[in-house]
């Protein structure tokens, strides 16, 4: 079985690092079939998702996102590349501007 582990490290606090999470959370759902629950928590929220060959968590806390996917034996040959993606969608996530707020002039 092998193991992705991802940290990002942020400074939107724990309101907007929950916005990111929850799209993250949609996109993966739409793009990849997975089944996401969020719960949120007084310091950590945790995003679990699952679908056949992989399970894990996603921790969304106000200044890093960590996470944790267990893939199965067919996925864990595509580990290189299913961590590259995770890594880009959670990259460009984080890149958007948070919505209702105008840019620096």
């Amino acid at each position: 079985m092998s193991h992705i582990h991802i940290h990002r490290e942020h400074h939107l606090g724990h309101a907007a690092a929950r916005k990111v999470a929850y799209a993250w959370a949609e996109q993966v759902e739409d793009e990849f079939g997975m089944e996401c629950t969020y719960e949120e928590g007084a310091s950590v929220d945790e995003v679990t998702f699952k679908r056949s060959g992989v399970s894990g968590t996603l921790k969304v806390m106000p200044h890093a996102f960590e996470l944790d996917a267990k893939l199965g034996f067919l996925l864990g040959a595509f580990r290189d590349k299913i961590e590259r993606e995770i890594v880009k969608n959670l990259d460009t996530l984080l890149a958007k501007k948070p919505a209702g707020r105008k840019p620096k002039a």
